[in-house]
């Protein structure tokens, strides 16, 4: 079975592995697009925290059950799936306290585990949501869309906030998506004029600009003479999430999507002054995909603008380093297995 390894960073190497085996609650299924992540980014480039090579990426992977096994969680082969690829435990402080996408031994598929980059996959059947409606292309993107609506979950906006999401990648865009479903006031900030533009004009954001000095005045005059009353951030920048601290409004909370390999810091008066919560968001939960499939299949999210680049499985080696890797212009890459 083909199968595309990132063996270490900046190298792709296609492998020929054995077809999965079955194993008790798990389900066969047939991988057919792949969404390429900043997760799977940062690997290649070998800055992905939590990671270890060889490891076969794909987390985001929109799949058709074959066998539904011996524990199918109402799944019949034929059924089109999202996978929720987060493999916890059930039994730690955290999954019993309702928490699973923060397990204390999570496993992540394509991160901490092998992923979907080849044919077949078994993967637990409870991790499976389908919809007789989506497409694969929309189910695979159902995972990235949940990473940006439990970031909004966590921030639990009304729709007296005013929002500012810093950072308009694949995860910066999830997180508008629902930012906007809150009905909050929603402001984008971005260093990518590009990627602005297509906020306005494919997501309708009537409030975009870009960091510097005069941010929070900008910030300012949208929110009538306030600063925003929850920022979040999807950059995985540090300089951009040290800068968070200066933006929120007194009483206002951060929340913190994106990740890198270090510290952030911030001013403990200014902290303490504005009051401040701060917040991070790892993954999402089971209701959450349910959640989204829900809501891109009533057209309320619509993801489909998002692909920029597609390509085969078996393109993955050169592609993948000469087209996807560094280029600004990717937004979202889409793998297709045929």
């Amino acid at each position: 079975m083909l199968t595309i390894v990132l063996e270490k960073p900046g190298a792709f190497a296609a492998a020929d592995r054995p077809e999965p085996v079955a194993a008790p609650g798990t389900a066969l299924v047939r991988v057919h697009r792949i969404g390429v992540c900043g997760t799977d980014l940062h690997a290649f480039a070998g800055k992905q925290p939590f990671f270890t090579y060889p490891r076969v990426l794909g987390h985001e992977l929109g799949v058709e059950v074959l066998d539904p096994g011996d524990d199918p969680h109402g799944l019949r082969a034929g059924d089109r799936c999202s996978v929720e690829p987060y493999l916890n435990c059930g039994t730690c402080v955290a999954c019993r306290r309702g928490k699973p996408n923060c397990c204390t031994t999570l496993q992540v598929l394509g991160v901490h585990a092998d992923g979907g980059m080849r044919p077949l996959i078994r993967v637990p059947a409870r991790k499976l949501h389908s919809s007789s409606r989506l497409d694969y292309d929309q189910l695979a993107l159902v995972e990235t869309l949940g990473i940006g609506a439990h970031a909004v979950e966590r921030a639990a906006p009304m729709k007296d906030d005013f929002i500012l999401v810093i950072g308009a990648g694949p995860i910066g865009l999830s997180v508008i998506q629902f930012a906007k479903v809150s009905g909050a006031t929603l402001a984008v900030m971005d260093v990518s004029d590009t990627r602005l533009d297509f906020c306005r004009k494919q997501l309708g954001v009537a409030h975009t600009l870009k960091p510097g000095a005069m941010a929070a005045e900008e910030l300012r005059k949208i929110g009538g003479g306030d600063l925003p009353t929850c920022v979040i951030d999807a950059t995985g920048n540090p300089a951009s999430m040290v800068g968070c601290f200066d933006l929120p409004a007194h009483g206002g909370r951060i929340v913190f999507v994106g990740l890198f390999q270090g510290d952030v810091t911030f001013n403990d008066p200014n902290f303490h002054r504005r009051e401040l919560t701060v917040m991070g968001s790892r993954n999402a939960l089971p209701a959450t995909f349910r959640e989204v499939i829900r809501l891109v299949e009533e057209g309320k999210v619509d993801t489909r603008p998002w692909i920029t680049h597609r390509f085969n499985l078996a393109e993955t080696p050169t592609v993948f380093p000469k087209e996807i890797a560094g280029n600004p212009a990717v937004l979202k890459a889409m793998i297709e297995i045929t």
